[in-house]
């Protein structure tokens, strides 16, 4: 059994995903072009959004939406403590600093109302410029929009949307990377809608800073291909790749998204009364990029994660440590309520999901947790 069963999916979409890679093979043409111009604008009408820009991968897109807004030293970056360090990183890359936010235990996304006493004590301490806020769409599901968009708009801050688990997600019907004042996503071969390498993209309604954060992305280019009108990095979506996620993007659209609700529907129904399931608010959607349970302890946890290793099932801990245990922020200022929200988060145990798990599979999965639980 895989995690995310990428043969399996490759196998249903063989015929197409074969036609797509020989057609870029013979075309000869293997950067920019047509077939990238394409997906992002298919990308781009999926979201709900004027500009699509991609690029070479989800860290990059994070990167160049800092960079439309330069954002740099003595700028305040609000970031959930519980995420990818990418969603960190990019902010002391550009050297402003990366203030942590505690989360939601229900939905792991970050929470309001921790996120509003943030920002009014980093304003109180003068220290730094509050800029943006940082919100993950985690586990497949957009943050709580509805009380974030306020806060950040009654504060004049920017929002930065890291769709790159939540694409495909959705709040009553308005969808992922469509929030944000500029939304972001990867296209890790693992995240929902995957190519075969790496990419990522950009979204925004603004057409001045999309026009920007592509210009960053080739080089700083100017009018022509030999005129630099700022220093940039050299971020492309290859041509293979986008081949890739069209075909990909159409399955996504016609059944994958229904198909992988359907498996989390039956996990729901099977893990009934046994463990505690991923909360989904009303009117939201997920596409689920990880399927995340969570038990008592850490310890029945990771015998759990033991016992289905012994049958080959396998399991993954997202994350072992959240932003401000990571060795790498040992200096940045803490929060107290940090450390007192992760006590409610570590417990969680994400198992195999995916569009191409069937049924018998589901079941054998949630058979052996009971098993494990039963006997420990």
């Amino acid at each position: 059994m895989e995690f995310r069963d990428l043969r399996k999916q490759y196998q249903a979409l063989k015929p197409e995903i074969d036609e797509a890679l020989l057609s870029c093979a013979a075309s000869g043409g293997f950067i920019m072009g047509p077939t990238v111009a394409e997906i992002e604008s298919q990308l781009a009408e999926y979201v709900g959004v004027s500009h699509c820009v991609t690029c070479a991968n989800g860290t990059d897109a994070l990167a160049l939406a800092l960079d439309v807004w330069q954002i740099g030293e003595g700028d305040a970056v609000f970031v959930p403590d519980f995420t990818f360090i990418a969603s960190a990183e990019v902010v002391v890359a550009k050297g402003a600093t990366p203030v942590f936010v505690e989360v939601d235990p229900r939905t792991f996304n970050i929470d309001p109302d921790a996120l509003e006493r943030r920002i009014a004590k980093v304003k109180a301490e003068g220290r730094l410029r509050p800029r943006v806020v940082v919100a993950v769409d985690l586990f497949g599901q957009p943050a709580d929009y509805d009380r974030i968009i306020p806060i950040v708009e009654s504060n004049g801050l920017l929002l930065l949307e890291d769709g790159a688990q939540g694409f495909g997600g959705a709040i009553r019907g308005r969808r992922a990377c469509s929030f944000g004042h500029i939304a972001t996503t990867s296209f890790f071969p693992a995240k929902p809608l995957g190519c075969y390498g790496d990419g990522g993209a950009i979204f925004t309604d603004n057409a001045d800073w999309a026009a920007r954060a592509r210009s960053l992305s080739l080089h700083g280019r100017g009018n022509s291909k030999y005129e630099h009108v700022a220093i940039g990095c050299n971020s492309r979506l290859d041509t293979i790749q986008a081949a890739v996620l069209k075909v990909k993007l159409k399955a996504f659209k016609d059944h994958e998204l229904n198909d992988v609700n359907r498996v989390a529907n039956l996990y729901n129904e099977l893990f009934d009364g046994v463990v505690e399931t991923p909360y989904v608010p009303e009117g939201f959607l997920s596409s689920w990029a990880q399927y995340t349970i969570k038990f008592h302890t850490v310890e029945i946890r990771d015998r759990v994660k033991a016992d289905l290793a012994a049958k080959s099932i396998p399991s993954m801990i997202y994350y072992p440590l959240p932003m401000h245990l990571q060795p790498v922020f040992a200096q940045q200022p803490h929060d107290e309520g940090l450390s007192r929200g992760w006590g409610r988060i570590k417990v969680g145990l994400s198992i195999p999901i995916n569009p191409y798990l069937t049924d018998a599979e589901a079941s054998l999965v949630v058979n052996a947790i009971k098993e494990s639980l039963t006997n420990n």
